[in-house]
C-alpha cells in the first residue's frame, strides 16, 4: 500500500523487562477524580461514576521531553497521574476481570492550557484546545507490578513539591474506573487510562523542570523552554 505522505510512527512505551515496546492506540482521561482537586477547581465530584476526556497519542511525547512553552495560552498548568495500559479485552467486564486485564502501571503529566480549557468550559463546549495540544501528554515508561496499595503520588516544580497526595484518595480507583469505562467502550490492548490528579494543580513556565513520582513506578519528567 503506498501513502500520499509517510505515516506518522506508532507511539509506544518502553516496559522494564521486556524488549518489545507497547504500542499506545488510545489514552482515556478520568476527570476529577481526586475530591480536593474538583474542590480547588471550583466543581463538584461525582461519586456515582467517573467521567472523561481523551487525548491524542499522536500529541503525547515521552518522558524527559523538552519542549517549549505551548501557543496560544498564558496559563499553561501541571497535573500529575497515575497511568496504566491494558493487555486484554475488556467489555462489560467484572471488578475482578478489570484487575486481571491491567498490563502495567506508569506515570504521565496531563498538560493543561487551563485559560483555554476555561474558555470552553464558560461556552459550554468541549475542553479539546485545552487538554490535547501537541506535547500535552508526558508519559514515563511502563513497570509490571502488583498490587499497587496506598502508595505516596507527587510533583516537584524545580524541586519544590507542588503536589502529593496517596493514592487511595482517589474517588474511582483503577478497577472501578475499567468497569464503568467498558460500559461505554470495547477495550483492548493499547489503551492507556490516565486517572485524574491531586490537589496543588498550578502554572509552569518557561526554564522550568518537571518530576512527578508514584513510589516504585517509573518517574515522569518534563522541561519547559521559551515559546517558539
Amino acid at each position: 500500500m503506498s501513502y500520499l505522505f509517510e505515516p506518522a510512527p506508532v507511539f509506544a512505551l518502553e516496559v522494564e523487562g521486556e524488549t518489545a515496546r507497547y504500542p499506545v492506540s488510545r489514552i482515556f482521561c478520568v476527570g476529577r477524580n481526586y475530591a480536593a482537586h474538583a474542590a480547588e477547581m471550583g466543581n463538584e465530584v461525582d461519586r456515582e461514576a467517573p467521567f472523561y476526556f481523551t487525548k491524542s497519542p499522536a500529541n503525547a511525547v515521552h518522558s524527559g521531553a523538552v519542549l517549549p512553552y505551548p501557543p496560544g495560552t498564558e496559563d499553561y498548568h501541571h497535573e500529575m497521574e497515575l497511568t496504566f495500559v491494558l493487555g486484554a479485552e475488556l467489555f462489560r467486564c467484572s471488578a475482578d476481570e478489570a484487575e486481571a486485564a491491567v498490563y502495567a502501571y506508569g506515570t504521565g503529566l496531563d498538560m493543561t492550557r487551563r485559560d483555554l480549557q476555561g474558555q470552553a468550559k464558560d461556552k459550554r463546549r468541549p475542553w479539546d484546545i485545552g487538554k490535547d495540544g501537541e506535547g500535552q501528554a508526558v508519559l514515563s515508561s511502563l513497570a509490571k507490578v502488583g498490587a499497587l496499595g496506598d502508595r505516596r503520588i507527587w510533583l516537584e516544580v524545580n524541586g519544590q513539591v507542588r503536589q502529593d497526595a496517596r493514592l487511595s484518595e482517589m474517588i474511582h480507583d483503577v478497577p472501578a474506573i475499567l468497569v464503568h469505562l467498558s460500559t461505554l467502550y470495547h477495550l483492548r490492548p493499547g489503551d492507556l487510562v490516565m486517572t485524574g490528579t491531586p490537589a496543588g494543580v498550578g502554572a509552569v513556565v518557561a526554564g522550568d523542570t518537571l518530576e512527578g513520582h508514584v513510589v516504585g513506578l517509573p518517574s515522569v519528567a518534563l522541561t519547559l523552554t521559551e515559546a517558539e
